[in-house]
């Protein structure tokens, strides 16, 4: 037990004093390591002081050559500087002087000048009191004033512009002329050519032949019951005269005198001749008119080869073939119109198909001009709105006898068509009034016009001789008076084909010898 206890008495006495002692050690370890650091610190810090004194003055050193440096480079610029102010003082000195000298230059020529200008100035009016010297003179030589003289030499430069004029217009029209001519020609001869149809004249009056006289009597009928119920069915007049085996059907509507017509050939076939069997024959015959009508019509659009037609447009159409127009009958003449439309479209280089069909149906009025007012072009464009035909179309229709300016190369295709259709030879009888109206108008506008002494038309209207008088119209004058009848003509009269005017200018002496 006392061996523990000292033991644990040991322990506890040793254990602190290990623990002083462990902690001197310790400190005077860390003294001595601390001494050490210090030296080296001041070591470190004394290298740190000499190295930037050094580096100090390296920099103070480089700092020192880059000023001078600088110094040495704004000095030579300050120089460089110099040198071109003073080349440049230069220059201006020596411009300056040239400057100078042409200053002094201008002064001269400036003198110089106002001198001749008064020289000039001088000769100018030497000159003026020369040209009124010898303009006095010229006027008591010519007997003419300045005025007078003015206006001679302007008739003298009147008339010769005149001539001029004369000329220019007689070569341009040349020019044009020909150049006309030849396209004209050339697609109005291949139209021509190409454009064939029969043409027949109708007449107001048909004849029916009979098989015998003793037909007159069973067509007149007891007291004449049987012509009188024709006459009312069929609205003609029947003709019944010495003429033998042949009785007349009269009437202005050609479609209701086919009606009778074939009535009367169908009750002559039959034999039976009475009221009740004339009825029944007209509603026949008129059914037949009616189909030939429709058939008439759609063998125009096969013809024309124009398709697509209002149904009632087609009837309309074939309605034309019992209708004439100064002896041409206006369904051949509409189809007429409508190939030659297409002839012309096709070398024109337009719708040759729209042509055809707007030349087809451009008289289409004229089937309605007995049982509605107003004239054919007015009813055609009313009946084209109102089954919807093409514009274009409606506008040729209104537009082919020129009640509207024309608007369209069809419009104008389809009035040229119209023309040749109308205006070839044998196309149409002219009534002998108006002849002799258009005979006389001509004569008129070529008797109103100054300085014509007498004028006679000729070649049945197709030729104008006029007599001037020598001493108002000159010869340089002829043309453009004989332009301006025919402008005249152009707008005051209608004609078929084209006018030739004729001016003659005759200068006669005539002396006695004694």
């Amino acid at each position: 037990m006392p061996d523990i206890l000292w033991t644990m008495l040991a322990v506890v006495v040793c254990l602190p004093v290990g623990v002083l002692i462990g902690i001197l050690y310790r400190k005077r370890v860390a003294e001595a390591t601390i001494g050490s650091a210090e030296q080296e610190a001041k070591r470190i810090v004394a290298e740190a002081l000499k190295t930037s004194e050094t580096k100090k003055k390296e920099l103070l050193l480089e700092a020192k050559e880059e000023i001078l440096r600088a110094k040495n480079e704004a000095d030579r610029e300050i120089k460089e500087r110099r040198r071109e102010i003073t080349n440049t003082e230069n220059r201006i000195a020596k411009k300056e002087e040239a400057l100078d000298r042409k200053s002094e230059s201008l002064e001269r020529k400036e003198e110089l000048l106002a001198k001749k200008i008064s020289e000039v100035e001088a000769q100018s009016e030497e000159i003026k009191r020369l040209i009124a010297e010898q303009r006095s003179v010229l006027e008591r030589l010519a007997g003419l004033t300045c005025e007078q003289a003015k206006e001679e030499l302007l008739r003298t430069l009147d008339e010769e512009l005149q001539h001029e004029t004369a000329m220019k217009i007689s070569a341009y029209e040349q020019q044009f002329k020909e150049e006309a001519e030849l396209r004209a020609k050339s697609i109005l001869s291949l139209a021509i050519q190409r454009c064939a149809a029969d043409h027949v004249s109708e007449m107001t009056v048909s004849v029916v032949n009979l098989p015998n006289e003793e037909m007159k009597g069973r067509i007149i009928g007891r007291e004449g019951r049987n012509v009188r119920t024709i006459e009312t069915l069929t609205g003609v007049d029947l003709i019944i005269d010495d003429t033998p085996e042949a009785i007349a059907i009269s009437g202005f509507d050609p479609i209701r005198r086919d009606i009778a017509r074939i009535a009367i050939e169908k009750l002559i076939a039959d034999g039976r001749i009475h009221p009740a069997r004339i009825e029944e024959m007209v509603e026949k015959a008129r059914r037949e008119v009616d189909a030939a009508i429709k058939q008439a019509g759609e063998r125009a659009t096969f013809d024309t080869g124009v398709h697509g037609i209002n149904p009632e447009l087609v009837k309309l159409l074939g309605r034309l073939k019992y209708r004439t127009s100064l002896g041409q009958n206006v369904l051949v003449h509409s189809i007429e119109v409508s190939l030659l439309s297409g002839i012309l479209a096709d070398e024109l280089g337009v719708d040759s198909l729209l042509a055809r069909r707007a030349g087809l149906l451009h008289d289409i009025g004229k089937a309605l001009t007995q049982e509605a007012e107003g004239s054919h072009v007015q009813l055609g464009v009313d009946v084209a709105k109102k089954y919807r035909e093409n514009k274009e179309v409606i506008h040729a229709i209104e537009a082919h006898h020129g009640d509207v300016e024309p608007r369209s190369i069809i419009a104008l295709i389809v009035q040229a068509a119209d023309a040749i259709s109308a205006a070839r030879p044998g196309a149409r009888r002219e009534n002998l009034e108006n002849y002799i109206k258009r005979l006389t108008k001509l004569e008129e506008i070529a008797n109103e016009t100054e300085g014509v002494e007498k004028s006679y038309a000729i070649q049945a209207g197709r030729e104008i001789r006029i007599m001037v008088k020598p001493d108002v119209i000159s010869d340089d004058k002829m043309k453009i008076v004989a332009h301006d009848i025919v402008k005249r003509i152009e707008s005051e009269l209608d004609y078929p084909g084209q006018i030739k005017v004729h001016m003659i200018r005759e200068s006669r002496v005539i002396d006695y010898a004694k």
